[in-house]
């Protein structure tokens, strides 16, 4: 899927273009965004905004988004882009302009901030399998690659099942934020045929080897990915793993 194995996690506000050239030196992938696509997801960012987050809000995502892939045309490193919505037509035109630039559509089952929540995006995915599905199986249909992102610990939530019915819906990726459920990487590994990225806490060897042991396809990197001598560890570590013999 991508080389090495390392995929810079999703910031919102933070993960653009930019962002994504200064770590090419060490990933192989790096989600932008996450970003919102509707008028409700946008609405919620804008009061995430009013409380101090960061959150793209461009006047046009859609122009936004074919602006930062085109703009990443020629480099080293895959991209994909996190995007958010109430609803699913938006999605749909995400990932018709992601495939165009032979780019990633992550639809974004794992913000849990309330505002998002609330009007239906993120974590609240999780929660509505059918609607989720939805929106996997509409990425899907431009010839996109499709990757969900999902979090554990979700009060309620079968992840195991989550996983089976995504990968039905035409999911390629599921980049599995494992919180403190590590063997969780492992029970959708074993459940599904996707691409596993794993996400919570990779910081160096030792996180690196427990992902990837629990079977992980890849490792991705959240908050530090600005920082180059987490990454060089992790690249490393990643590197290392794979090419061991064992």
């Amino acid at each position: 899927m991508f080389q090495p194995r390392v995929a810079l996690a999703s910031l919102s506000g933070e993960a653009d273009a930019e962002w994504a050239r200064t770590g090419s030196e060490f990933a192989g992938m790096a989600f932008l965004g996450g970003i919102a696509l509707d008028a409700a997801s946008r609405e919620a960012a804008r009061e995430l905004v009013a409380r101090d987050r960061n959150e793209f809000l461009p006047d046009d995502p859609f122009a936004f988004i074919d602006a930062q892939l085109a703009s990443l045309a020629g480099t080293d490193i895959s991209a994909g882009f996190n995007v958010r919505s109430a609803t699913v037509d938006p999605v749909r035109e995400a990932a018709r302009i992601c495939a165009e630039h032979d780019a990633v559509v992550e639809v974004n089952a794992h913000c849990r901030q309330d505002e998002l929540c609330a009007v239906g995006c993120g974590e609240s995915l999780l929660r509505d399998t059918d609607r989720l599905a939805d929106y996997v199986a509409a990425a899907a249909e431009n010839g996109a690659t499709v990757s969900v992102k999902l979090r554990t610990e979700v009060d309620g939530v079968d992840l195991v099942e989550t996983a089976r019915r995504v990968e039905a819906a035409g999911a390629d990726i599921l980049h599995v934020d494992a919180m403190d459920s590590e063997e969780m990487v492992a029970a959708v590994v074993d459940a599904t045929d996707c691409f596993v990225v794993a996400n919570n806490g990779v910081r160096d060897r030792a996180t690196v080897r427990e992902y990837l042991d629990h079977g992980a396809d890849a490792v991705s990197v959240g908050r530090p990915s600005d920082d180059p001598r987490v990454l060089d560890r992790v690249r490393d570590a990643t590197v290392e793993w794979f090419a061991s013999p064992a």
